[in-house]
């Protein structure tokens, strides 16, 4: 996909921008995708998945301490709207571990259990028709970020929005309405979570 192109070919010319050259290049000589069984068992799990984060995947098969050619890599791929602070990919098959996971860990914060946690009016309030893709952690292990393709919106919101949870205070915000917007926000911002501080 063109979209996926464009992006790739603007991570790796923020990489190298950054004095990161051999960082990427290492990277581009190990990585691999996903394989094909499990590509199809994200589409099975996922009806309508897009195919720019299948594109995505097929490039590499997640970023977060995933194992390569017997080495354990982690790379900054992803941003969001926090600005400046990046975020891994994750693996085909830790998005497959996953999916349950929305359902387990946030149906108090959907159903709006808790007041003071600010919840996008795009996002349902119903956990129990909760289809949320985890695709990304943030560079603190998820603990702070966590980033998600919901399949179930509410009435205002769209399928395929990208949701974006933020712990401390906790925030649910729905900030692209697809994932290709999602993309293209982070071309557009010129990759601003790829910087010479976090990449020390």
């Amino acid at each position: 996909m063109k979209i996926v192109k464009q992006y790739l070919a603007g991570l790796e010319k923020a990489y190298f921008d950054k004095g990161a050259k051999e960082t990427w290049g290492h990277f581009e000589k190990i990585k691999h995708g996903a394989t094909k069984e499990d590509i199809e068992k994200i589409n099975f799990i996922y009806p309508g998945v897009p195919k720019s984060l299948i594109g995505l995947l097929e490039f590499v098969d997640g970023t977060y301490w995933r194992e390569y050619k017997g080495e354990e890599i982690t790379l900054y791929f992803l941003g969001s709207d926090v600005e400046e602070y990046p975020y891994y990919l994750l693996s085909s098959r830790e998005i497959i571990e996953n999916q349950n996971q929305a359902i387990e860990y946030y149906s108090d914060f959907i159903e709006r259990k808790y007041e003071e946690v600010d919840i996008d009016e795009k996002i349902t309030n119903q956990p129990n028709s909760l289809k949320w893709l985890h695709f990304s952690d943030c560079m603190n292990n998820g603990g702070t970020s966590q980033l998600f393709i919901d399949f179930s919106p509410s009435e205002k919101g769209t399928k395929g929005q990208i949701v974006r949870f933020l712990h401390d205070p906790d925030e649910f915000r729905v900030i692209a309405d697809s994932f290709e917007e999602y993309l293209k926000k982070l071309i557009d911002n010129k990759y601003n979570f790829i910087n010479e501080d976090i990449l020390e």
